[in-house]
């Protein structure tokens, strides 16, 4: 998929960090942890009006997702359980951070503001809704316009120059964008689903119900490949 930021760091970093990291004892789990009590603080600073902390604090450990993934495979500990364990607490940290920008609007009255805040948590939710639902019916979905890290690195610019209304005005559009964006793939992609000999749901059983079990289910979301 399109990407405007990196989503992990070069092979030879990787495996510098990841052998490093992981030769010191520290699990993927516990940077994935780690990360997400970085991005509570950076939270709390929000609703304290010390947003230019908030910002450093945001970016910094954000920044760790970087990590956990090279630990991850340097370590042999990449598992489905730990992608989605990593994949919950980088949605549920940007979900927080980002309600507490309209804890910091309502504070002040700014209810428009509070509005493009909740329509850009609608979007950072959607979009990996979205992604999870095509992995259900089997369809892969990782392409997507100004994904985690551009709207992480956007929040981060208007945190740090207190500029927080232009950016929230921008994620409540640009977040919004690969939500749609996969909501129309995935329209497109499902006319070709199920597979071929494969009824659909509510259809007649298969004489292979392991087959079918894989149509209803799909691949676990993260399985069989490393931290996202």
């Amino acid at each position: 998929g399109i990407s405007l930021l990196p989503t992990r760091l070069p092979s030879s970093v990787q495996d510098g960090i990841g052998r490093t990291v992981g030769g010191a004892g520290i699990t993927p789990n516990m940077i994935s942890l780690f990360g997400f009590g970085g991005n509570l603080a950076a939270a709390w600073l929000i609703t304290q009006d010390h947003l230019l902390w908030a910002g450093i604090v945001y970016v910094c450990f954000s920044a760790l997702d970087l990590v956990d993934g090279a630990v991850a495979r340097a370590t042999g500990l990449a598992s489905p359980f730990g992608a989605v364990f990593d994949a919950v607490l980088d949605r549920a940290s940007e979900a927080i951070v980002l309600a507490s920008c309209a804890w910091y609007f309502a504070e002040r009255g700014e209810q428009v503001q509070v509005a493009m805040t909740s329509a850009a948590i609608f979007g950072s939710i959607a979009v990996s809704y979205m992604r999870a639902r095509a992995e259900v019916v089997g369809l892969s979905m990782r392409e997507g316009l100004f994904r985690r890290q551009e709207r992480v690195a956007l929040l981060t610019i208007g945190l740090l120059v207190n500029g927080l209304t232009v950016v929230i005005g921008a994620l409540a559009v640009l977040a919004n964008i690969p939500a749609l964006q996969r909501f129309w793939m995935l329209r497109q992609g499902i006319r070709d689903y199920p597979p071929k000999g494969l009824p659909p749901r509510g259809g007649r059983q298969s004489s292979s119900p392991g087959a079918v079990a894989g149509w209803v289910r799909g691949p676990l979301p993260g399985a069989g490949s490393s931290r996202p």
